[in-house]
């Protein structure tokens, strides 16, 4: 029989399971934030001007695909530049993908549940939250204060959120 040292992790990760983790948390880590701070951004920008659900649930779908597809493209080519192994670099790009197209829609389905006003508050909501968990994650693998983490992200995000509300209002000054 076997025994382990204390030290001795009970499953040791290799150099490659601990890659892998990391090109996988990278994946989802960049599509979700994307999606998330993009869609907060787009509700209340669109909310702000008072433009039709119909519109904010269009830019929604345009984002969550046409725009999902172009930054996949675009990591997937980075990586290709990284020399990341072949298999690697797709599972990224999927990852990437599919992270911003669920993401995405679930922003399509609080604006599609809710009246404008309570979506917008909601999707706020949810996105905070979801990006609270992505931030804990990030965190914790790269061993940094979570704390100071989720400072930073929420204040890109609510700068983001400021700004897309900004945006909406001066356009809503501008077509009334």
């Amino acid at each position: 029989m076997m025994t382990m040292s204390p030290q001795q992790p009970a499953f040791p990760a290799t150099r490659r399971s601990r890659a892998i983790a990391r090109i996988r948390l990278s994946a989802v880590s960049f599509g979700a934030a994307s999606a998330i701070v993009t869609s907060v951004g787009l509700i209340i920008g669109f909310g702000t001007a008072e433009i039709p659900k119909s519109a904010i649930v269009a830019g929604l779908l345009i984002i969550g695909l046409a725009d999902n597809l172009t930054d996949s493209l675009s990591i997937h080519i980075y990586q290709e530049s990284e020399r990341l192994e072949q298999r690697a670099a797709f599972l990224a790009t999927v990852g990437n993908f599919v992270t911003r197209l669920a993401v995405a829609g679930s922003f399509v389905g609080l604006v599609l549940a809710l009246s404008p006003p309570m979506a917008a508050l909601c999707s706020v909501a949810w996105g905070l939250m979801l990006l609270a968990i992505l931030t804990w994650l990030v965190a914790r693998a790269r061993g940094a204060s979570v704390r100071t983490e989720l400072v930073k992200h929420v204040a890109v995000a609510a700068l983001v959120i400021v700004a897309s509300g900004m945006t909406g209002r001066v356009i809503d000054i501008l077509t009334h």
